[in-house]
């Protein structure tokens, strides 16, 4: 769409600024409110078995020849697992019978306390109690902050909430189970050994991988997978839960060698849990959904390889992904708006814009045009202003060190095998994954006085993490970026102020480019650093920020930081794609650590030295990623002030060229970025093309608004959601 005026050519440059200042200026610089980005944290990885970190892959699938199933899984193994299974199940069972049904108090949401009884009362019964409309939607409980399962009895006094697919919890159980429905259906069709199948974490659906021999899998093989699975869906099959000793896990899964690797790797003194669905026996934490008929509809998405534990050196499997809803209408939109985003996909919108390109000599790092680079330079001093504006102040820091500062900030034992490492005069050096050991470095540099507190450190840094090649995935998942990563060294007493000060800032941002955000509180892993009681500290700081930050929230359990909890924003597009961006770690560790003894002067004549706590800290996360993110959301559309293509001057012919010229070198002075179409083609043509090049003006000059100073201009009325 298009509207035509008849202007003049300097009243151009008051509407272009009436445009950006109406849009930008006035949003971001004449209010209150403020801005913030990404830090150090690793990248989430798909899953243990993604690909190698460099370019050689398993054998495409198709490449694979077809080969009947394993009949002696089918006729032995299986039947064997079971056996085994109902031994132990009958057995835990006449236990559980044999203890005394105390009375226990089950406290719900609402506050409101139930009665029930120990060893006897289950998630299930109470959601009934409740509604029979909550039973049969309801897919698993947590209870006191413990996922359970609906029909695994209750053992003390307890906190209960019931989940349900609306739950993000509730959801990825979902798909988890889904999961071993797929599992079910690929060892009977196939008699494949299983490897791993969770949800895919942070997006929709999940996988299951295998090792199939030389099985190729096809969309003939997935059809014949899907029909499988319906099969255990109308079976209404149970899941049922045992624990187990090693020794049991061991003797049950003694034919798949992927299970007992992983087996043997589980700590000694935890239970070892393993769930039945129909004759499908697997090792699993659970929880699950009551049964497979909570399934209403599943789909097999699309096959690939993988290698076991991503080791090009290991076994090569297959992986195949999935989809399933409670409900066949939720599964038609998901397949209507993957149509729809594939076809706004940025690596294709990219290209056809001009804006970004990849190549084999730097797999997962990509190129910038002049176009692109426009885009990615304004998003900078979007945020270089608000730096100014909220007390940052921009330091820079060398982008290769030796290896001996990341084995000081315990990063070397958590990242090393995804850095890119060089040997130099025979030491050994890495290329920066993140900013914070740099930065700490900058604070310890100098005495620092508690006068400089909070000291807000600001970086953007070029980053490169060896990715696995099977994990890139266009400017959402690569190896080099730039954060807008920040570290703020203050006191104690001012986390309150400095924790709401970089919510507001996340809010502000994602507000400004019209994203909406999901929050999670992710808390201690369990290969964590530092004293327990130092991170049941730093949780109820972050959950007190959270509770006045207003929005809804969920907790993450176990999924913190080495160093301490975080919070972590999921955006989600116009697409409904959803992305980690922002993120917020509370660091009690980092400055405690010997090696780097971090510490201000305090107040006071003594001049006691006092240790600073660290928020780590980004809002875009990566330019990168938050670049891709925009050009899926807008579908290429940019608004003005983001647009790399502003305007374009049309000239009617080639004796109004000059003035043409004149038109854009006014526009330029005035700070916006302006093209001359100097071709031979007739301006019909030239207004055409522009327009489908997502120009915002287009502006048309002959002979006649050469001698009065005017211009023929179009505005392109781009529907564009920011």
């Amino acid at each position: 769409m298009h509207m035509e005026v008849l202007i003049p050519a300097f009243s151009v440059l008051f509407i272009i600024i009436g445009t950006l200042g109406g849009y930008f200026f006035g949003r971001a610089r004449g209010r209150k409110d403020r801005i913030t980005v990404l830090s150090d944290q690793p990248q989430p990885v798909t899953s243990v078995v993604d690909r190698p970190k460099n370019d050689v892959q398993p054998p495409p699938v198709a490449a694979m020849v077809s080969q009947p199933k394993d009949e002696a899984t089918m006729e032995s193994i299986i039947p064997n697992r079971i056996k085994l299974f109902e031994s132990i199940q009958a057995q835990q069972k006449a236990h559980i019978q044999s203890l005394p049904a105390e009375s226990i108090k089950i406290t719900l949401r609402d506050g409101q306390v139930m009665e029930g009884k120990k060893w006897i009362t289950s998630p299930l019964e109470i959601a009934e109690e409740i509604s029979k409309s909550l039973a049969s939607k309801a897919l698993i409980a947590e209870v006191s902050g413990t996922l359970w399962d609906m029909a695994r009895p209750l053992e003390r006094d307890c906190e209960l909430k019931i989940l349900t697919f609306e739950d993000n919890k509730g959801r990825d159980t979902f798909w988890h189970s889904s999961a071993h429905i797929l599992g079910q259906a690929l060892e009977a069709k196939y008699g494949c050994k299983l490897c791993i199948g969770p949800c895919t974490t942070k997006e929709e659906g999940f996988y299951y991988d295998a090792s199939y021999g030389s099985l190729g899998l096809n969309d003939e093989h997935l059809k014949k997978i899907e029909s499988e699975a319906e099969k255990a869906v109308k079976a209404k099959q149970c899941f049922e839960r045992i624990e187990v000793s090693m020794e049991q896990a061991l003797e049950i899964f003694s034919d798949n060698k992927f299970k007992i690797e992983i087996i043997n790797e589980l700590p000694v003194d935890k239970a070892i849990t393993v769930y039945r669905c129909g004759n499908l026996v697997d090792l699993c934490r659970g929880p699950h959904i009551p049964n497979t008929s909570f399934v209403k509809a599943f789909r097999c998405l699309k096959a690939s390889s993988a290698y076991w534990r991503g080791n090009k050196d290991r076994e090569s499997l297959q992986r195949v992904y999935g989809i399933s809803y409670p409900d066949k209408k939720l599964l038609q939109a998901y397949i209507k708006q993957q149509e729809e985003a594939k076809k706004y996909d940025h690596r294709l919108l990219g290209k056809s814009q001009d804006l970004i390109f990849c190549h084999p000599y730097s797999p997962g790092s990509w190129f910038f045009t002049p176009n692109g680079a426009r885009i990615y330079k304004k998003l900078m001093q979007f945020m270089e202003n608000e730096y100014l504006e909220r007390g940052y102040q921009e330091v820079i820091t060398p982008n290769i060190f030796k290896m001996d500062l990341f084995e000081k900030s315990k990063h070397a034992g958590h990242y090393k095998q995804n850095m890119f490492l060089l040997e130099i005069e025979k030491e050994e050096y890495g290329l920066k994954p993140m900013n914070c050991p740099g930065h700490c470095e900058e604070f310890r540099h100098r005495p620092r006085s508690y006068r400089e507190l909070p000291l807000r450190m600001a970086e953007f840094g070029v980053l490169h993490r060896n990715e696995a090649s099977g994990a890139l995935d266009g400017l959402t998942r690569v190896r080099r970026f730039v954060q807008d990563d920040a570290h703020i060294f203050c006191r104690e007493s001012q986390l309150k102020d400095e924790l709401k000060g970089v919510l507001d800032f996340i809010k502000y941002t994602y507000d400004i480019f019209g994203l909406s955000f999901d929050v999670e509180l992710s808390t201690r892993p369990e290969s964590y650093h530092g004293e327990r009681a130092t991170w049941d500290k730093a949780e109820a700081i972050l959950t007190e920020a959270l509770n006045e930050f207003g929005k809804p929230w969920q907790i993450n359990e176990g999924d913190g930081a080495f160093y301490g909890p975080k919070i972590d924003f999921g955006v989600c597009n116009a697409l409904k794609k959803k992305f980690q961006c922002a993120t917020i770690q509370l660091d009690f560790q980092l400055p405690d650590y010997e090696q780097f003894d971090l510490h201000y002067n305090s107040e006071g004549k003594e001049g006691k030295r006092e240790r600073p706590v660290m928020i780590h800290r980004a809002v875009f996360g990566s330019f990168e990623r938050f670049f891709g993110i925009l050009l899926e959301h807008c579908k290429g559309k940019w608004p003005f002030w983001l647009s790399p293509r502003q305007a374009i001057v049309c000239p009617v012919s080639e004796k109004s060229e000059a003035y043409a010229l004149q038109v854009q070198e006014r526009i330029r002075r005035a700070g916006y970025h302006v093209d001359v179409d100097t071709s031979d083609r007739s301006v019909s043509k030239k207004v055409r093309e522009a327009q489908v090049a997502q120009y915002n003006y287009v502006l048309v000059v002959g002979e006649k608004e050469a001698k009065i100073d005017q211009v023929f201009y179009y505005f392109l009325i781009l529907i564009c959601c920011l």
